[in-house]
């Protein structure tokens, strides 16, 4: 078990991390991201729920 948990150090360590400002960047490229992608199921949603009541009439 320790023998794997050094492997997981080492392995860690080889890991290339992003900069704070890097990371800062892409979080808020996601933030908009599903943003839009929120907004977009909503319109689609909003249309598809009109086009029910008025053929269901």
């Amino acid at each position: 078990m320790l023998r794997f948990f050094k492997k997981v150090v080492s392995e860690m360590k080889k890991v290339s991390w992003p900069t704070f400002n890097e990371l800062v960047r892409k979080t808020l490229i996601v933030i908009v991201v599903v943003g839009i992608l929120m907004l977009f199921s909503y319109v689609v949603d909003l249309g598809i729920t009109a086009g029910i009541r008025h053929f269901s009439k």
